[in-house]
């Protein structure tokens, strides 16, 4: 599949870019959020742009770029974090990008470098948005999601999370919440929910239908805070085939009480 982040230099004339700022300052629904009120205020933006070919055409028939993020009152590093994760999560690697703007601008640039493409009538698209799926006194957790097309006979969805701690301002790893050496026991207890999901007995292998390195079960980075526990999530040929889509994973907070830090975001939802 084509690199659809192509910086090539291209004028800034033959593109159009427009900000929409939403009056939502609520997240939207998610069955992950929780009822606890708000403590930061925020309201989404919409940062979009359409190929300069596109004329009049539906946005459905023509390369479009577009991207939801929440932007925040009075937070700098937050709103900068909420940019680069966005960057991150669909800019195929291309480190040089690294907000809102440049990506949705990235794909345009790439769309016309794909003279190809043009010539069959072809389209990109990026469709992607990062909302606030929980927010209290301590945490921030945001859910990304995004679909992305860049020729060929299907498009990629990606999911990822940001978890943020509000009283440091920083985005939270696992090495945040957990203890040192953390990492073996919580992959033994993400296995056995893992094969129990998938109804595995313990000793089926993992190297027919899945795609762990050397057939072994391994956790990736990819996270969410919850009040009840750990939402891991795999996306599309991570570990499955892409017919079988995007797979979950829930660790619950009462099977690795002796992981947890003490202290942490996570503290307020322990009994």
């Amino acid at each position: 599949m084509k690199q659809i982040f192509i910086l090539a230099g291209l004028s800034a004339l033959l593109f159009s870019v427009s900000n929409t700022h939403l009056p939502i300052n609520r997240p939207l629904g998610n069955p992950l959020r929780s009822e606890s009120k708000d403590t930061l205020v925020y309201k989404y933006h919409i940062t979009k742009e359409r190929s300069p070919d596109c004329g009049a055409r539906p946005d459905s028939e023509c390369t479009v770029a577009k991207v939801v993020y929440p932007f925040f009152n009075n937070q700098p590093l937050l709103n900068s974090s909420i940019q680069r994760k966005l960057a991150t999560a669909f800019n195929f690697g291309d480190k040089r990008i690294s907000t809102v703007k440049e990506l949705v601008h990235g794909v345009i640039r790439a769309y016309l470098a794909d003279t190809e493409l043009i010539k069959d009538k072809g389209s990109y698209s990026l469709d992607a948005s990062l909302k606030v799926a929980r927010q209290d006194s301590y945490l921030l957790a945001f859910k990304i999601d995004g679909h992305t097309y860049s020729g060929g006979a299907h498009g990629l969805d990606k999911a990822a999370f940001l978890n943020w701690d509000i009283k440091k301002q920083r985005e939270l790893t696992l090495n945040d919440i957990l203890v040192n050496g953390y990492r073996q026991q919580l992959t033994r207890i993400g296995e056995k929910i893992f094969r129990k999901d998938e109804k595995l007995n313990a000793n089926a292998p993992l190297t027919d239908n899945y795609f762990f390195k050397n057939g072994k079960f391994s956790l990736n980075d990819n996270f969410m805070i919850t009040p009840t526990g750990l939402q891991f999530l795999y996306n599309e040929y991570e570990i499955k085939s892409f017919a079988q889509g995007q797979t979950g994973l829930f660790i619950p907070y009462a099977q690795i009480k002796s992981l947890l830090r003490p202290n942490t975001v996570v503290s307020q939802y322990l009994k």
